[in-house]
Formats: structure tokens, sequence, C-alpha cells
């Protein structure tokens, strides 16, 4: 039987705005601070979880991208 995926959550300029500044302060919020998000914006713990894990695969990508970058052209890092 096919898993059956949960249906794509879709977020408002607000609500992304808000974790945006959540995820500024902390990349890894813990339990507590993940419902104190959820209630804010709106959505479940379990989503806000996601979307952090989301954020931060994204995150660690520029990082990458951003290093090679600056090992190509030197003078970038100025």
């Amino acid at each position: 039987l096919p898993v059956k995926k949960k249906p794509r959550t879709f977020y408002s300029a607000e609500q992304l705005e808000e974790m945006e500044k959540m995820f500024q302060e902390d990349h890894y919020p813990d339990n507590e601070k993940r419902r104190e998000i959820a209630a804010v914006v709106g959505v479940t713990p379990q989503r806000i979880l996601v979307w952090f894990q989301n954020r931060r695969a994204k995150w660690r990508k520029l990082e990458k991208l951003s290093m090679k970058g600056n090992r190509k052209d030197p003078t970038s890092s100025a």
C-alpha cells in the first residue's frame, strides 16, 4: 500500500516572516519553543519542526555555495 502523504502546507507572508525571524534567533528550537512558534504562527508544532528542518537544509546549502564562491574568487571575501 502506498503511504499517504500529508498535503503541502502553504504559509502566508506573515507566517514566513515570523518563522524566519525565529530562525535568525535559533536554528534549533526545542519542543517548548516550537509550541510557542506554532501558537503565534497558527500551525501545528509538527509543521514547525518540518519547516525548521527544511530551512536548516536550505541554510546549509547556501553556506556551502558561499564557501565555494569564496574559494574561486579570494577578492570577494573583502
